[in-house]
């Protein structure tokens, strides 16, 4: 089956619109749809076979013309498809667009979202680690827009405390927070996520061959 043609939305959207009482008519000036019911701002949607750049740029123009802006694309398939349309419609809640999907197969039109001003919840928790991992963290070790392995304060300090046990052997992790100023050392060598540690006795650690290569792999990118 090929790619379905903006014009197989048009059918279902109309009927939709005409239901809630409103004459509809296609293709008008830079519009795809216009509705329009006595009383009431007019209803503009944009028609498109999937998201697009295009398609919120042309939605976004249409907001000059009216509050009641929409975007409307064929209804998605399967998990991949449902979790890239819940990203867009994100997008166009930032933006103050309304959501429609049509069921090429039914007809039905789902109403997702509807045009509305974006007000973003804040989230103090997120925006607390935020702040505390840039405080925390030493320099600045990442380049912008990297991808992979990044440095984070964490990783900092997992380093600085196996960098002082490779050099002063097992050691307890009172004395490693008290040598580093990494207070979290205990913690850091007990959890052990990176596998850098392993108890050398009770309350004492060391270092693995994995933390020495981390080391030395640290030392000569820094």
């Amino acid at each position: 089956m090929g790619k379905p043609a903006e014009t197989q939305l048009y059918a279902p959207i109309k009927a939709w619109l005409e239901a809630l009482g409103y004459e509809v008519k296609s293709e008008v000036g830079p519009a795809d749809v216009v509705a329009c019911r006595e009383g009431c701002e007019p209803v503009i949607v944009e028609l498109k076979t999937g998201f697009s750049l295009t398609l919120l740029q042309q939605a976004v123009k249409r907001q000059a013309l009216s509050e009641h802006i929409y975007v409307a694309v064929p209804r998605w398939k399967g998990r991949a498809g449902w979790r890239a349309f819940k990203g867009n419609m994100g997008l166009c809640r930032r933006l103050g667009l309304g959501v429609l999907s049509v069921s090429l197969e039914t007809g039905a039109v789902e109403v997702h979202c509807d045009p509305a001003p974006y007000q973003p919840r804040k989230s103090r928790p997120r925006k607390a680690a935020l702040l505390r991992e840039f405080a925390l963290r030493e320099g600045d070790p990442n380049a912008g827009g990297m991808r992979g392995k990044i440095m984070t304060a964490y990783k900092q300090d997992a380093l600085r405390c196996a960098a002082y046990l490779a050099e002063q052997g097992p050691s307890k992790g009172s004395d490693v927070a008290k040598s580093t100023g990494v207070s979290r050392a205990t913690r850091i060598m007990a959890d052990n996520h990176h596998g850098w540690f392993f108890r050398a006795a009770r309350g004492v650690y060391a270092v693995t061959d994995t933390g020495e290569e981390a080391i030395k792999g640290a030392t000569a990118a820094g």
